[in-house]
């Protein structure tokens, strides 16, 4: 499409029915921002994690090949120079872990698969940009949550451990002293579920499944963690159950919850809902672009409020809190990518990267995300 019509109003008309009418779901506004590849990683990588750390850079850890064997290999990328300037090994290879950035800078890595489910956690240090030791967790598992509370805690739950064996257990991991503490568990066992937290501090707990193939069980319930108490209690159910979906609290303190899968994955919900503490009441609003599932940790809340939704899709998304609706962004990834990773780097700018396509291949490609 050309930036201006020329030659006079017939041309104008002429050249505006020549115009082909745009496909469903690509109708897009240009104050929405862009997605554009800016770079690549050493690695081609999937399901691994993406955290900010100093001076603009991002620390880019494990994840799986696409063969599927856990990734060792960590990288540093550096968003204004567009380049991995630094990179090496972690412990060990990690896919299904966490990655939490504490207050004073460094990350906390927690758990994960490499053939066996990981207790272990490290720590990167940005400043020296090496990992150390950090104790280990009360029980391996992968596929957890990591949310870091008011008090610079870390409230870690469920996943799965040792025999395939899915989780209600939780803990709490204080980087003060370098200690995990073990929780009263969860109402059920969860794995591909979320967290996130509240204004008041407390943590929503939402969906997620337990079990395999003909046995699984998917969720709609939800509860709530509550750091005095050190309890979880119930709290209402989503509008439908789902899982391998994700969710981000709004500025406003409500939760938004998008997209996920059915037990077999064979839908990708397009669906939308949120959960408000003020009523303690979930309400489904309107639906996103495209359906979209394996995203969690792909939703970036911007500075004036709205969501970038990035995973998943073949193009990234924008939600508006004011008017509950979907707009598409500017830019395509080429592919639908799954499992991929995406950090906000302030100003509106973000970058999201890896995942693999429906045949198994994983990409190195590094997008960014501006207004």
């Amino acid at each position: 499409m050309p930036n201006r019509l020329l030659g006079g109003p017939v041309t104008a008309l002429i050249a505006i029915l020549l115009i082909p009418s745009p496909p469903p779901g690509s109708l897009r506004r240009a104050a929405e921002g862009r997605i554009e590849l800016v770079g690549r990683m050493r690695v081609g990588r999937s399901a691994a994690t993406a955290t900010a750390i100093a001076n603009g850079r991002v620390l880019i850890a494990g994840g799986m090949t696409g063969g599927g064997a856990a990734i060792r290999e960590y990288e540093v990328f550096d968003a204004a120079a567009r380049r991995i300037v630094a990179s090496g090994d972690m412990d060990e290879a990690r896919e299904g872990h966490s990655a939490t950035l504490l207050p004073d800078g460094r990350v906390l890595i927690l758990g994960g698969y490499n053939g066996s489910y990981l207790r272990s956690a490290i720590i990167f240090d940005p400043t020296s940009s090496r990992f150390s030791a950090a104790g280990s967790m009360t029980v391996g598992r992968s596929g957890h949550t990591a949310t870091l509370l008011r008090d610079s805690t870390v409230l870690i739950t469920g996943g799965i451990g040792d025999g395939w064996s899915f989780l209600s257990s939780a803990e709490l991991y204080d980087p003060k002293t370098g200690r995990f503490t073990t929780l009263r568990p969860m109402s059920v066992a969860r794995e591909s579920h979320t967290a996130s937290l509240l204004p008041d501090g407390r943590v929503l707990v939402a969906g997620g499944h337990r079990d395999r193939r003909e046995n699984i069980v998917v969720y709609a319930s939800a509860e709530i963690y509550d750091p005095p108490q050190r309890a979880f209690t119930s709290a209402s159910s989503m509008t439908i159950a789902r899982h391998k979906h994700e969710a981000i609290s709004l500025d406003d303190g409500r939760v938004l919850v998008v997209g996920g899968s059915d037990p077999r994955d064979r839908t990708h919900f397009t669906s939308a809902e949120v959960y408000d503490p003020a009523t303690k009441r979930w309400s489904a609003i309107s639906s996103m672009r495209v359906g979209r599932y394996k995203l969690r940790d792909t939703a970036l809340r911007l500075a004036d409020g709205r969501v970038l939704i990035a995973g998943s899709g073949r193009f990234a998304e924008l939600f508006d809190p004011r008017t509950s609706t979907f707009s598409a962004v500017e830019g395509d990834f080429g592919e639908e990518y799954s499992f991929a990773s995406a950090v906000l780097l302030g100003d509106d700018r973000a970058l999201v990267l890896g995942g693999y396509d429906d045949a198994g291949r994983n990409t190195d490609g590094i997008w960014r995300y501006r207004q």
